[in-house]
């Protein structure tokens, strides 16, 4: 075994409105690629994710993307869903009684909704483990390093992931760290964490785009769901 994992924290599947990938072409990405650990991180459930962990816990650490009130928060190791639009802080209570590890998406993605303002997002500091020090999808490089900067100026651990939506995203980048088996030994993994950081395509985002579109007109374009 290898003494290190390569594990994508960021990722998404069908449950989310902008994707159609199914678990079973992102179990054979995986393999492909060599991730050894993914976390699903549907926007605002975690259903699909817990039906994913249950057929693969050997792969699979269930997770969700949460709109709240004031920016989108990543978490691990969840056991049910929290609802978007709540305040950050409640969002985080409720994680934190499922026993989750929590991160922070893509805070200083200016060209997010789920962006964060720095002043809230140093309110919160405390209250979480991590910040996603890298995305794949951001554009422009400078706003993953603000969030590195921010991370290491509030001693947060980092995470990094392909924020994958479309199957050329996934593995794009990738958080090296020691095995784990739970939520706390994936919050110890991570403090000697080291990334493969690759920015995705720009067109990708436009994969999204006509993701959503399809599930609307209730098309399933091989293209995005699957290579």
């Amino acid at each position: 075994m290898s003494p290190h994992w390569s594990v994508d924290l960021h990722s998404h599947t069908l449950w989310s409105k902008d994707c159609l990938v199914t678990f079973e072409a992102i179990r054979e990405l995986c393999r492909r690629r060599g991730i050894d650990r993914i976390a699903i991180t549907d926007h605002n459930t975690a259903q699909g994710a817990l039906a994913m962990h249950r057929l693969a816990p050997d792969l699979v650490i269930p997770g969700e993307e949460i709109m709240t009130t004031q920016g989108e928060i990543l978490a691990y190791f969840v056991t049910e869903t929290v609802p978007a639009g709540l305040s950050p802080e409640e969002t985080i209570r409720r994680l934190r009684d499922q026993g989750a590890v929590i991160s922070v998406s893509h805070p200083f993605d200016r060209l997010r909704q789920g962006a964060w303002r720095e002043e809230d997002l140093a309110r919160i500091a405390p209250l979480v483990d991590a910040i996603e020090v890298f995305n794949a999808r951001c554009l422009f490089a400078d706003d993953n390093r603000r969030a590195q900067a921010f991370a290491q100026q509030h001693g947060l651990l980092g995470t990094a992931g392909s924020d994958a939506h479309i199957w050329i995203e996934y593995g794009r980048a990738l958080t090296q760290m020691p095995p784990f088996e739970d939520a706390g030994g994936f919050r110890a993994a991570l403090r000697q964490a080291s990334y493969t950081a690759r920015l995705s395509p720009f067109f990708v985002h436009a994969g999204s785009t006509a993701a959503k579109w399809a599930k609307k007109l209730r098309l399933r374009p091989r293209l995005w769901e699957g290579g």
